[in-house]
């Protein structure tokens, strides 16, 4: 990678760390928060027959890991583009 000068270098990796701690909030607050400290509240209401707090701890946090895999790909697919660092 190599970038125009060093403070789009520092400004690069300052936006990746940002949008890495994001996803890192939404992904703990799911799996650890609704899959074990909610499950409780959650069980409460049903989804496709099965209580909330199961389907998150079973399903739900698999599935919002995939999507924001993705998120991050094309987020991180946007940054490269604006720090002209991307590969073709």
């Amino acid at each position: 990678m190599a970038f125009k000068n060093e403070s789009d270098a520092k400004a690069y990796w300052k936006e990746n760390l940002a949008l890495m701690l994001k996803l890192l909030v939404v992904w703990f607050v799911v799996s650890y928060g609704f899959g074990i400290l909610l499950v409780d509240v959650l069980n409460e209401i049903r989804f496709f027959g099965f209580k909330l707090g199961f389907w998150f701890a079973q399903q739900g946090s698999i599935i919002t890991f995939i999507v924001l895999i993705f998120i991050y790909v094309r987020s991180m697919a946007k940054l490269d583009n604006k720090y002209e660092v991307h590969e073709d």
